[in-house]
């Protein structure tokens, strides 16, 4: 059993390297610039956007994943955001599927009825885990650029809760 746990301060650097190898890695993430440990701790652990951020631990206690929870802007009041990021090398196994039923319990305590997730369209690792967790695309944006200018989809897929 993979144990999961609110982020907390002392988990910014492990996530930090986490998130900053997938983009270094390309593909898989809208983000395509490395984050700073502090514009890291804004984003995911301080944010008011923040609803939770809960991290994925190994056997040894190391972060091997975090997702966050949030509001957006553009989606209606009763429907959260969400992010996901596991570790890359030494993937650990189960980490996303344990993370999404943690933060699937917090989002329907706080009376959240749907969770959406918007996933480039070439990422298909990711766009794979979310229907895998239960997830139905619902909107396509299409042709979002890139910083290189190449223009990308981004899919669209929500989970109801209960």
């Amino acid at each position: 059993m993979i144990a999961v746990r609110p982020m907390m301060p002392e988990d910014v650097a492990a996530s930090c390297r986490i998130l900053n190898q997938i983009i270094e890695i390309g593909g898989t993430t809208a983000f395509e610039v490395p984050f700073s440990e502090p514009l890291f701790a804004q984003s995911y652990l301080k944010g008011a956007d923040r609803i939770c951020c809960n991290v994925a631990l190994d056997d040894q206690g190391e972060v091997a994943g975090f997702q966050w929870l949030g509001t957006h802007d553009t989606l209606p009041g009763y429907c959260a955001d969400i992010a996901t990021f596991t570790r890359r090398i030494p993937a650990l196994r189960g980490a996303g599927c344990a993370l999404f039923h943690e933060t699937a319990k917090v989002a329907a305590s706080l009376g959240f009825r749907t969770i959406n997730a918007t996933i480039r369209a070439d990422n298909v690792p990711g766009l794979s885990y979310y229907e895998k967790m239960g997830f139905r695309d619902y909107s396509v944006a299409y042709g979002v650029p890139l910083r290189d200018g190449t223009p990308v989809n981004r899919i669209s897929k929500r989970f109801e809760l209960g």
